[in-house]
């Protein structure tokens, strides 16, 4: 019976269907982009640190979000990129890593979000599948583990993305509309462009996420189009976190040059 219990817990984990002659470039370009990744978002969150002139509540943000993109690359890709050179029928992983795998995955997006998923009732399902379709694994494919009829916890999901949508979006909505207002009711020039400047900056990769999300969610419900869901996945959690720092470091390093600019004014004026 204990190593009947043991083998149900290890599942078959599909990974990246890719020919072997695609191996190797998929797993460089893969690496480059986490490396990049871990790179980039350290290297921002060390010059935030540092940098006491960035010890503001903008910066923060930026520091949190880099950490929180470090950690969900990781969570993800490390164990991407070790499957890639693993045969099909050899790609196995725990359950309970793949819980934890799950767990990290959605608590980066939620983060992202800021707000976290409960993921409790996908854990307390029964199991009878050992497969998971899908490069890594996420909350859907724990679900698709089970047997039992699963509308429940589909609803329940349903449900919690839909009050985290309304709730982002709103709060986003709200904030930039008041932005704009103050920004109509402004007369500085210089004041507006950096508000504006900031807004397209914060709403492009908002939208990026939002929209990788959105497209995720909805691929879950057409097994069909399982290649196009895989790709999506990972783009969700490559392309906003290879974004991030590269944005905002150039961001941050304007917001430097014009501090500069102005010191070296101000000292001209004395």
């Amino acid at each position: 019976m204990e190593n009947e219990s043991v083998e149900t817990d290890i599942l078959l984990i599909e990974g990246l269907n890719v020919t072997p002659q695609s191996s190797i470039p998929a797993f460089i370009l893969l690496l480059i982009i986490y490396v990049f990744i871990m790179l980039s978002n350290i290297s921002l969150v060390v010059l935030i640190s540092v940098e006491r002139s960035l010890h503001q509540p903008m910066y923060l943000l930026f520091c949190s979000m880099g950490i929180n993109d470090a950690f969900g690359a990781s969570a993800i890709l490390p164990h991407l990129l070790s499957n890639l050179f693993t045969p099909s029928s050899e790609r196995t992983i725990h359950y309970a890593a793949c819980a934890v795998q799950a767990f990290c995955g959605h608590l980066h997006a939620a983060v992202a979000h800021s707000v976290l998923m409960v993921m409790a009732l996908s854990v307390r399902l029964s199991r009878c599948r050992r497969v998971v379709f899908n490069p890594f694994c996420d909350n859907p494919c724990l679900f698709k583990l089970s047997c039992q009829d699963i509308t429940i916890n589909n609803l329940y999901g349903l449900a919690s993305t839909a009050v985290m949508l309304t709730a982002s979006l709103g709060s986003v909505t709200l904030t930039y509309l008041k932005i704009v207002v103050v920004c109509l009711s402004s007369q500085r020039k210089t004041l507006n462009s950096r508000a504006l400047q900031t807004c397209a900056t914060h709403l492009t990769l908002y939208v990026i996420m939002m929209v990788s999300g959105m497209v995720i969610v909805t691929l879950h419900r057409f097994p069909e189009l399982s290649e196009i869901r895989k790709l999506s996945s990972i783009m969700f959690h490559v392309i906003p976190p290879a974004l991030n720092p590269t944005i905002y470091g150039l961001q941050i390093k304007a917001v430097q040059l014009l501090r500069t600019k102005r010191g070296i004014e101000q000292k001209i004026n004395k």
